[in-house]
């Protein structure tokens, strides 16, 4: 599959000092969701950073912090103990969409879970878009692969008022 390498932005694990954008982003990717604060998501931030199977990464350009995507490497003991990766919170900036930013962010984060040496990658979706599912089978993913299920705790979502 051709990969696309965007000239003028720069794929790399996230810093301390992208917080602000990062946060931004999220907020974008789910506005309902009580926000967070720099300060509580640095703490998080530095804890993702302090582990090497978690990697929170960036797409920047001149204008800063564009796309980000996290990226979980899970150590295993089937499949020869080959890892697999499990990709959340893709998102880019509501001024990129549809301009090949978030396949170019997308295929940097495959590359890095194969150099990982992962042996497959997963991701789900709550959207109903079909747009946002014909994204993912364009960067190689299959809705027909596996089937997913999801628990969340129960009580908790209910008494926020997030679904």
């Amino acid at each position: 599959m051709n990969r696309p390498r965007r000239p003028g932005f720069v794929f790399r694990e996230a810093q301390l000092s992208d917080i602000g954008d990062v946060i931004r982003l999220y907020q974008q990717l789910h506005p309902h969701d009580p926000g967070i604060g720099e300060h509580e998501g640095s703490a998080i931030l530095q804890q993702i950073l302090e582990c090497p199977y978690l990697h929170l990464f960036v797409l920047e350009d001149d204008a800063g912090v564009v796309a980000s995507t996290y990226l979980n490497i899970v150590p295993n003991l089937s499949r020869s103990a080959m890892p697999y990766a499990v990709i959340e919170n893709v998102v880019v900036d509501e001024s990129l969409r549809s301009k090949g930013v978030g396949k170019s962010i997308m295929f940097e984060t495959l590359d890095f879970a194969w150099n990982a040496g992962c042996y497959k990658a997963m991701l789900m979706t709550g959207s109903r878009d079909p747009s946002t599912h014909g994204f993912y089978r364009a960067c190689g993913f299959s809705g027909d692969a596996k089937t997913a299920y999801l628990a969340r705790p129960l009580m908790t979502y209910e008494q926020s008022g997030m679904t």
